[in-house]
């Protein structure tokens, strides 16, 4: 970190409303990137492609591009095999994010498995956000066109959310509407410029 130079990141389980905080960032005019959105970029990278292919044989189609199907199958599958993924893609979707996040003075990015990377030390501030359970399975099914049980199995397969403290952390339980939630971003905001020396 430096004087001009604040990264804060936006976590939660899946289905929580990390995207939606995410768009009211964005806006109100603030830098904000997305660690999915960098990781389909890289997708196009051929060195990155690469280094998948020399650890993962047979994951590249016939054009070049990855099967994200069959890597799928295969890290599934096995917990060291998404270590080893997880080894190669988490730096590279890092090193993007700090690149992207140069020159403004304070950004945002949307990191889906910060606690499980380890990169929470990276950042200036965190946002986590949490929701109940069945809203989250509720707004998954509806965004994935998954059946119920599949997206309980993808949530427990993930950090759970539910037994940590967060005290150091800005919390927003994302648990009423859209209006209630752009309010508690505008108090997180506040917050945040406190910490800056930014006075309103």
């Amino acid at each position: 970190m430096t004087q001009n130079n604040y990264k804060f990141a936006i976590t939660g389980g899946i289905g929580s409303g990390k995207s939606t905080v995410a768009e009211i960032l964005r806006r109100q005019g603030f830098a904000v990137f997305s660690c999915d959105e960098i990781y389909k970029a890289l997708l196009c990278d051929k060195k990155f492609l690469n280094k998948i292919s020399r650890e993962f044989d047979g994951v590249l189609c016939a054009d070049g591009s990855l099967n994200r199907n069959k890597l799928a199958e295969i890290v599934f599958a096995d917990k060291s095999a998404l270590e080893k993924l997880n080894a190669i893609t988490h730096p590279a979707i890092m090193e993007e994010v700090f690149k992207k996040a140069e020159g403004h003075k304070i950004s945002f990015t949307e990191v889906p498995l910060l606690f499980e990377s380890g990169y929470e030390e990276f950042f200036d501030g965190i946002i986590v956000v949490l929701r109940n359970e069945e809203e989250r399975i509720a707004a998954v099914a509806q965004r994935d066109g998954l059946d119920p049980q599949t997206v309980v199995l993808r949530i427990k397969s993930q950090f759970n959310y539910d037994n940590c403290n967060f005290a150091k952390y800005y919390v927003i339980h994302n648990d009423s509407n859209l209006g209630d939630l752009e309010q508690k971003i505008a108090e997180i905001l506040k917050k945040i410029n406190g910490m800056m020396g930014i006075h309103e």
